[in-house]
């Protein structure tokens, strides 16, 4: 059975009050092809995973823009201003995590791990209801793993299979969160025949591939 569908048929994924794993930095590595389908989805209070919001009119923006977002987990929010007023309204929940805790918790969800050990942010509003482990006379932050329902990957070749290689920085969180979701939906760039890609580029099996979307951004 092939994994590759269109844009309309993907809309019938997704469903409110779902955790979605977006990758990207600023929008860089980010599907806009599977934001467009999840705005026209229309799906509602959803949880969204990501490094950034990006910017109003990009990637994860546009789904707050679209008041399709009741969650948001986070490394930072500054260069969306739609975030931050949703925020101090209280009409958008927003859990901001350092950018290195953040992708070491996503790859514990994705590799059946309990949680990560951190002394980044002990004294500060980071540790807030958070366990601490003192080791060595050091203390640490139990930072639980993170897992989705959906991971949407951005890949620069995939083939029919799903098999990934991302370019440059285009990578980012891609790799990681297409492990730690229970649907993997990556937009290929460009979708080659299996074969195709050598084996020593691929970054995302696609043994965990599951939907294929064609679409260059």
């Amino acid at each position: 059975m092939s994994k590759v569908i269109s844009l309309e048929k993907l809309k019938e994924v997704f469903k409110d009050e779902m955790t979605i794993m977006i990758g990207g930095f600023l929008g860089c590595g980010t599907g806009e092809a599977l934001i467009d389908s999840l705005i026209e989805s229309n799906v509602k209070n959803l949880t969204i995973i990501g490094n950034d919001t990006s910017y109003v009119d990009q990637g994860i923006g546009r789904l707050i823009v679209n008041n399709q977002v009741k969650k948001v987990i986070a490394s930072h929010i500054g260069t969306n201003s739609e975030t931050g007023r949703l925020m101090n309204e209280g009409k958008l929940d927003v859990e901001l995590s350092p950018q290195g805790t953040l992708i070491e918790r996503i790859r514990a969800g994705g590799y059946g791990l309990g949680g990560v050990l951190t002394h980044t942010g002990v004294g500060t509003i980071v540790e807030e209801n958070k366990q601490k482990i003192n080791i060595s006379e050091k203390e640490y932050l139990l930072e639980l793993p993170l897992r989705a329902d959906i991971a949407l990957v951005y890949g620069t070749l995939v083939d029919e299979f799903g098999n990934t290689m991302y370019k440059g920085t285009t990578k980012n969180f891609n790799p990681m969160i297409a492990m730690a979701s229970d649907i993997v939906v990556v937009q290929a760039e460009e979708l080659v025949s299996v074969g195709h890609i050598d084996m020593e580029l691929i970054m995302t099996p696609g043994v965990v591939v599951d939907y294929i979307v064609k679409g260059k951004n």
